[in-house]
């Protein structure tokens, strides 16, 4: 198996660290995986095909010292999952000569993400390229103790705000005039989270921002064996 698919899964949930502890599930040649980040604010599933083995579920509580081992690994990894009373408690990866381990947890302490089954009707739908998608992590940067951004409609534009805010701010405008419709008052939403998002998934050529005024955003990448739906609660601003 090539280790890079494997890491580009977890980088896609991962977030540059914002989410740590997930439950993986492979089976039906799919590897998959659910998340909630700490704070709340984000949501979203995984979905990796033409996987090629089915195991127990495996709780993965801390990502960050997966993905740490598997960078000791070659290329071409094989994966074997060890199993106590019916649980999966050791993740193995055997590379050339190197055999790592990693402890898996409990699902008992993986968060538990909630159903989104029933979503709302989104007002705004809002076309990127990768040119924006480049743009938006570069203000972020920029801005990088801005924690939101805000959409809203304004005579017969659409404006996504980094430092948003109804004092005096630093802040940076993108205007969009076309690739958008419906309107909406303005909805703020976690700028790093976007940030991490965009970043993850950053083969993309464009994606569509979907955002419903009763408070969640939506953005969903299919990129060559990979799904990733993204859902982003409202974030109350305070000045």
């Amino acid at each position: 198996m090539n280790k890079t698919r494997i890491t580009r899964f977890i980088q896609k949930y991962n977030l540059a660290g914002l989410v740590e502890s997930v439950a993986w599930t492979a089976a039906d040649g799919k590897l998959s995986t659910r998340f909630i980040s700490d704070d709340k604010t984000v949501l979203g599933e995984i979905q990796l095909d033409k996987f090629p083995q089915n195991t127990p579920e495996l709780g993965i509580y801390t990502t960050s010292t997966l993905n740490k081992l598997l960078s000791v690994a070659g290329e071409d990894v094989e994966i074997e999952v060890q199993e106590l009373s019916g649980k999966a408690v050791n993740l193995f990866v055997k590379s050339d000569d190197t055999k790592l381990q990693f402890q898996l947890a409990d699902l008992a302490v993986i968060p538990t993400v909630p159903d989104l089954k029933s979503l709302p009707d989104f007002d705004v739908n809002i076309e990127f390229d990768g040119k924006f998608i480049d743009k938006f992590i570069k203000g972020k940067n920029a801005l990088s103790d801005v924690d939101t951004f805000t959409v809203l409609t304004e005579g017969g534009e659409l404006k996504i705000i980094l430092g948003y805010s109804n004092v005096n701010s630093n802040r940076i405008v993108f205007s969009i005039d076309k690739n958008y419709t419906g309107d909406v008052k303005p909805i703020s939403f976690s700028a790093k989270y976007l940030k991490e998002i965009f970043s993850a998934n950053k083969e993309a050529n464009s994606v569509t921002l979907n955002v419903s005024t009763s408070g969640l955003a939506h953005v969903e990448f299919k990129i060559d064996d990979f799904t990733a739906k993204y859902f982003l609660v409202e974030v109350q601003l305070t000045n």
